[in-house]
């Protein structure tokens, strides 16, 4: 898949999350396989992007990967300066967000609250797409709600309007992440254009992966929720993708030195206060997925003693007890002998 210039090396793209998927979380996915990593939702108010939280998220330059800016707004002019300022910053790939359903970004007229208004959507990508010489995406929903699933209107305004490739979530801004997602809207959206188109809604296996291109024909999809605490599942969708074959889970000992090398790495890009916080969520999610799917290491790992792993975990407020926390976690759960 390409998205203007750029020639992706995978089929399986990160998706966009705030607070999740920050520099080292994009990189990290990248190196496990995801062909692209969209980055955190930036406001494309100028008044707020001397937080700390904007500044950290508008650092651009030190990324390996092909560097992919998501930008959230209502107001055209806005959106079109923010999206200048990221490219001058270092961004490759510029991607509007349509699809946030939360309730503190809909309130504002952004997010997924744009699909209720057309006209706004078509001047905003106009907008966009005229104020950067670099590819400009765009993520959105299927519609609104359950009656008014205007998905294929929107993708075709997007195409016309000169978006390079469309994300779209497999569900209404009403389902939020209730339910299943659905996948007819999306396939009825590709067939509609001819612009790439990336599927994204519940896939958290190479299975789901190859179902849901077969079924909707895109180009692409999106792992978001899925690659928590698993990012070698972009690895794994890859591997499945081209031999038909599931991968071998990783040993014990590479999950050790992906988990220490992310901690580390958040240590060190939000700095010690911060990068405790941080890793708090990660952590919880890599022991989390362990113990959930065992993943070939030990069944005795009862869920109980997950939990209360994460709560020591939790509790600890420097760096270097939260890296010799987790070394003897990996020490003992080798050995099956882990009581949290």
């Amino acid at each position: 898949m390409k998205i203007g210039t750029y020639q992706l090396n995978s089929q399986v793209i990160l998706a966009p999350m705030a607070g999740i998927t920050d520099q080292p979380f994009r990189q990290l996915c990248c190196q496990l396989g995801a062909g692209l990593a969209v980055s955190e939702m930036l406001s494309s108010n100028p008044k707020v992007w001397n937080t700390e939280k904007s500044k950290l998220r508008m650092l651009h330059g030190d990324s390996v990967d092909i560097r992919s800016v998501q930008i959230a707004g209502s107001c055209p002019d806005e959106l079109a300066f923010a999206a200048k300022v990221n490219a001058d910053n270092g961004a490759q790939i510029i991607d509007i967000n349509m699809g946030c359903p939360a309730k503190k970004v809909n309130k504002k007229l952004a997010g997924s609250a744009l699909l209720k208004e057309p006209a706004l959507v078509e001047r905003i990508v106009q907008s966009v797409v005229k104020a950067v010489n670099i590819p400009v995406t765009l993520k959105i929903r299927t519609g609104w709600c359950e009656d008014t699933r205007n998905g294929i209107e929107i993708a075709k305004i997007a195409q016309d309007s000169g978006i390079a490739s469309l994300a779209v979530h497999g569900r209404t801004r009403n389902d939020f992440y209730k339910g299943n997602a659905e996948y007819d809207t999306i396939k009825a959206i590709k067939s509609a254009i001819s612009i790439p188109v990336v599927a994204n809604g519940d896939i958290t296996s190479p299975e789901k992966a190859l179902q849901v291109l077969t079924h909707t024909g895109a180009d692409a999809i999106m792992i978001g929720r899925g690659a928590q605490g698993r990012p070698w599942i972009f690895r794994e969708i890859n591997h499945f993708l081209a031999t038909g074959n599931k991968m071998l889970a990783p040993t014990l000992n590479e999950v050790r030195l992906i988990i220490l090398n992310h901690v580390m790495a958040l240590h060190q890009f939000y700095g010690d206060f911060k990068g405790v916080m941080i890793a708090r969520k990660h952590v919880s999610w890599y022991v989390q997925n362990l113990v959930e799917t065992g993943d070939g290491f030990s069944a005795e790992f009862a869920l109980e003693q997950g939990k209360a792993f994460r709560a020591i975990f939790n509790a600890l407020t420097s760096t270097n007890e939260q890296l010799m926390m987790l070394e003897k976690f990996f020490d003992d759960f080798a050995a099956g002998s882990f009581k949290g």
